[in-house]
């Protein structure tokens, strides 16, 4: 079973949106397990778990001490998982990295508080620095919904229709088209004839075209992206 180790502070902030909708509903079916590690339970000296940092500044800093203690009641399995610890200076996270993520046993999170955490704690125990946008939250908790959500997603019978998931944005990569349903006419606007016409063919090559247009138009590194993907194939088969 897929698993989501979270080395938190505030575990009651968990599931959250995790246990709604078909996320939720998979977790009660325990087609994936959520393991909550609450860092509190793990005190040293003075039953605290951080500290002043060294060199002086503001806010307190997770012990390493705490971690090793806690870190130590991982399964053998789960400390062999990919270690993740957000960071506003670690790269990007991407669709990729959900994909991958998915397909293995799980992943452990740690998730910062305050100033942060000891920095030996990223390097003895090989924590990933990841980020999932520019721009700073209060604590890791947040991101780490967000990313168990969308490799619990990518699980073998989590969503209904399979097929709708390949056809998301940066799956390509690119963004995806734009989606109409009933009435035919809204205010005066008009769902395209194509989509209307039920021929597949034609509607397969509305949609990409149209997924271009709007990536060029408000991602263009993503296109950038898809046009080098899109040169590789052509030197691999000689064009």
């Amino acid at each position: 079973m897929w698993q989501a180790n979270v080395f938190t502070i505030f575990p009651e902030a968990f599931p959250g949106n995790l246990g709604v909708s078909l996320i939720g509903k998979a977790l009660e079916q325990k087609k994936w397990a959520l393991n909550l590690i609450d860092l509190k339970q793990f005190p040293v000296k003075s039953d605290r778990i951080d500290s002043i940092p060294y060199g002086g500044g503001n806010g307190m800093v997770l012990s390493p001490l705490t971690f090793e203690k806690a870190f130590e009641t991982l399964s053998d399995d789960a400390k062999k998982m990919r270690k993740v610890y957000f960071s506003p200076r670690g790269r990007q996270f991407t669709q990729q990295d959900f994909s991958d993520i998915s397909k293995s046993a799980g992943v452990t999170f740690l998730c910062g508080r305050y100033e942060g955490v000891d920095q030996r704690i990223l390097d003895v125990y090989g924590f990933e620095e990841i980020s999932i946008g520019d721009f700073v939250l209060m604590g890791g908790e947040v991101a780490a919904m967000a990313v168990i959500e969308g490799c619990v997603r990518l699980l073998p019978e989590v969503v209904g229709n399979a097929e709708s998931i390949h056809n998301d944005s940066f799956q390509e990569p690119l963004l995806e088209y734009n989606q109409y349903t009933r009435p035919a006419e809204f205010h005066g606007v008009t769902v395209p004839e194509v989509l209307r016409s039920g021929n597949h063919q034609d509607v397969a090559k509305f949609r990409l075209e149209q997924a271009k247009q709007l990536t060029m138009k408000h991602r263009l590194d993503v296109w950038n992206k898809y046009v080098a993907s899109k040169l590789g194939e052509v030197k691999k088969i000689g064009i």
